[in-house]
């Protein structure tokens, strides 16, 4: 499943993605993806590489960097540390409306932008490059033409693969100017390169991996191309970068999509009945006798407490799963209460009333009490248990 998507880099320049999700949406992790230099978002790589780590439960998000294919911007003004700053911001933005990548991979010069961005993403747990250099200025062999005529002008028009692009002066001076210490990655990583690769040689995976500490692997991707332009190829990659990444990621519950919108509606005579459609499914909320209404469904704020109890029990038991945990099943009790700020210890507000969702969990299996422990770690990443816990805004407007 594809959603393409936009989003705003720091710049304010808008972005264009596409987030591959898995079919069933059982979604175990996501995974930010950055494309070769020059390329897009629709190079066959990307795609391929991003639907087949979808396969595997890992929902991963291509987008271009900034000046090129669907996002806006000017190729000429961007460079090595633009690419870097789209990359966390395309992060920033997973975090903000999905979940936070954990699993970082970049193709190319995408891929060594990747391992510069990687220490700013915090999320990630693994990071893997494919056919990179492991210096941004090996880029510039490409260049290597038009080098003096970019220090006398300042610019110059130049041709790759068919296709016109102007190159500024500081392009160079921006590329020559950054030295990754990969020593400071500090997260799992995969070296992946093909042999026969004649536009990045096989050497420049082998200073990135002598120069990064453990835990790291290494791939070699036997015939393939620079561009992985066989779909097998493509398919291979992913499908071992996926098995490995399942080492070092930690399972979530994918975020409910933003345009799957609820519907209500209630009709006056009827009290406090209500008609609601979500997602296809139909439901009644109503209030209690005692509270004036026909109980012939729950209230809103059993709603509520129902979210956060089967989000939570989705994100044990998936937990469980993966980490193959003798777990048979869980159970959530959610009450909802309210009480004078000041009886509050741990809460910022100092006034008025705070509203206290009490959540109680029963595990039924054989856990050791390390486990247990962190399965209730686990609980407090469940999706609705953050949005709560965030800073909310409901936006109104009469339609």
């Amino acid at each position: 499943m594809q959603t393409n998507l936009k989003f705003h880099n720091r710049q304010e320049l808008e972005l264009a993605g596409a987030l591959h999700s898995p079919d069933n949406g059982d979604v175990i992790a996501y995974a930010l993806f950055a494309h070769c230099f020059t390329c897009t978002k629709s190079i066959n790589a990307a795609v391929t590489i991003s639907n087949t780590l979808a396969q595997q439960g890992i929902a991963t998000l291509r987008f271009d960097f900034t000046g090129l294919g669907g996002s806006k911007g000017s190729f000429k003004d961007s460079d090595f540390s633009t690419n870097i700053n789209d990359l966390v911001d395309a992060a920033d933005f997973l975090a903000r409306e999905y979940h936070a990548p954990q699993l970082l991979v970049g193709h190319s010069l995408g891929g060594t932008a990747m391992l510069a961005a990687a220490k700013y993403i915090e999320s990630a747990n693994a990071v893997a490059s494919i056919g990179s250099p492991s210096n941004p200025a090996h880029i510039l062999h490409l260049l290597e033409e038009h080098l003096n005529e970019l220090e006398q002008a300042g610019s110059a028009n130049i041709e790759l693969a068919g296709r016109p692009f102007t190159f500024k002066q500081e392009f160079v001076d921006n590329v020559r100017g950054h030295d990754i210490d990969f020593r400071q990655l500090r997260k799992a990583l995969m070296v992946m390169h093909s042999p026969t690769d004649n536009t990045v040689s096989i050497d420049e995976a082998g200073k990135i991996f002598a120069s990064a500490l453990h835990p790291k692997s290494f791939v070699s991707l036997d015939n393939a191309d620079h561009l992985l332009s066989d779909k097998g190829d493509s398919q291979y990659t992913a499908q071992v970068l996926a098995s490995w990444a399942m080492r070092y990621i930690e399972p979530s519950v994918i975020k409910p999509q933003r345009d799957h919108s609820v519907h209500v509606s209630a009709q006056t005579k009827q009290g406090f009945l209500c008609q609601v459609s979500a997602s296809g499914h139909h439901l009644l909320a109503d209030e209690p006798i005692s509270m004036g209404g026909t109980n012939l469904g729950p209230s809103p704020y059993d709603y509520l407490g129902i979210a956060l109890g089967s989000c939570t029990a989705m994100t044990l038991n998936m937990y469980a799963r993966h980490k193959k945990i003798a777990l048979k099943n869980v159970s959530v009790s959610v009450t909802h209460n309210r009480i004078h700020a000041e009886d509050c210890v741990d809460c910022e507000k100092q006034s008025g009333q705070v509203d206290i969702l009490q959540r109680a969990i029963s595990l039924d299996g054989v856990l050791s009490p390390e486990q247990e422990a962190r399965m209730l770690q686990i609980a407090d990443r469940c999706p609705v248990h953050k949005t709560l816990e965030n800073e909310i805004r409901v936006k109104t407007q009469l339609k």
